[in-house]
């Protein structure tokens, strides 16, 4: 058996194998502080919500933190940010800690194969990765699990392009970062990381319309849709303008990055977008029109969406941890990448 996981800022997922099928656990990536009493304790525990005490304070965990937060009008907290795991917070490990062994569980046999996304370094930005997937990496190797990172551009690959033989431009944007991949064959040709995604959207809208994070944060997951006809005034308003801010972005850092690496004139690929920011209606087709604006030299035969985009990194890993419990070494990605097709 292998496992499949999805670090995200803002959500932790697993995925499994299950029948002909895959299993996915999914926890919200947060947490936030109340007040300690027995009467409290008690009927969180009775309600099943996930949460630990320390000393005179109870943290809850995971899905019901966002509501907690918006009930007794608190900020969550977060274990990770900007994609990786987050210098400013002192709970940081012992919390995704918490919630990553809530998501994926104990391993089935000892030394399971698991990968488990990393970002790739952003190249808008000083911060490095190597400590958020090293300290990963050890803590799921305390679990039990045979870890190994997966990058989470390439991930997005494995997950939705095996019918183009793993070729194309996987792009998957998160709340903490945006990650791009150019693969050929399963052959990674280009990857790097921007340090903006659906956490740099909420903020902005934040201080543009005076509305809490969080609150932002439920507004946008709760049939959000880019069809440009809300209140200019509005948080809606507010969110469009600055998805659009941020796919302008986006397609500006893809460019200069693709002229800097020399990538080969004669691609013919296929995009496709995943993640959760990219979950409101009508996202795949801004950033198809964004990306007609952009000069690039190989040509896009099309941008895909997914119906589950939320899943799709999750799903990478497992491709790619299956894979390599099926082999007898790494595969040309150096992730025991599935055989292309012929």
């Amino acid at each position: 058996m292998a496992k499949g996981l999805d670090v995200g800022t803002m959500n932790i997922l697993s995925s499994s194998p299950e029948g002909d099928g895959t299993k996915f656990v999914q926890q919200r990536n947060s947490f936030v502080e109340i007040e300690y009493s027995d009467m409290a304790e008690q009927m969180l525990s009775r309600s099943e919500v996930l949460h630990i005490r320390k000393d005179d304070k109870v943290y809850v965990v995971g899905d019901d933190a966002l509501n907690f937060a918006n009930i007794f009008n608190k900020e969550t907290r977060r274990p990770m940010q900007r994609g990786i795991l987050s210098s400013e917070e002192a709970s940081a490990i012992p919390m995704i800690k918490l919630i990553t062994e809530q998501v994926v569980g104990e391993p089935d046999s000892p030394g399971e194969n698991l990968f488990f996304s990393s970002p790739a370094d952003p190249i808008d930005s000083e911060l490095s990765t190597l400590y958020h997937q090293k300290t990963l990496e050890s803590m799921l190797g305390d679990m039990g699990y045979e870890p190994e990172p997966i990058n989470e551009g390439m991930a997005v690959i494995y997950s939705e392009l095996a019918d183009h033989n793993f070729t194309g431009l996987g792009v998957s944007f998160g709340a903490g970062m945006t990650n791009v991949c150019l693969a050929y064959y399963a052959v990674p040709v280009m990857k790097f990381s921007i340090a903006r995604g659906g956490d740099w959207i909420d903020q902005q809208a934040s201080q543009a319309t005076g509305t809490p994070v969080d609150k932002v944060t439920s507004i946008k997951e709760d049939d959000f849709a880019l069809d440009f006809q809300t209140d200019v005034g509005g948080v809606e308003g507010a969110l469009s303008i600055y998805y659009e801010n941020l796919l302008d972005y986006v397609v500006e850092k893809l460019s200069a990055e693709v002229d800097e690496e020399d990538v080969e004139e004669d691609l013919d690929v296929p995009v496709v977008v995943t993640g959760g920011t990219s979950s409101p209606d009508g996202f795949e087709k801004l950033f198809e029109q964004h990306l007609e604006d952009v000069q690039i030299p190989f040509s896009i035969s099309d941008v895909q969406s997914v119906d589950d985009p939320l899943y799709s990194v999750a799903r990478g890993a497992l491709v790619a941890a299956r894979s390599e419990e099926e082999s007898d070494g790494p595969g040309a990605a150096g992730v025991g990448a599935p055989e292309p097709e012929d």
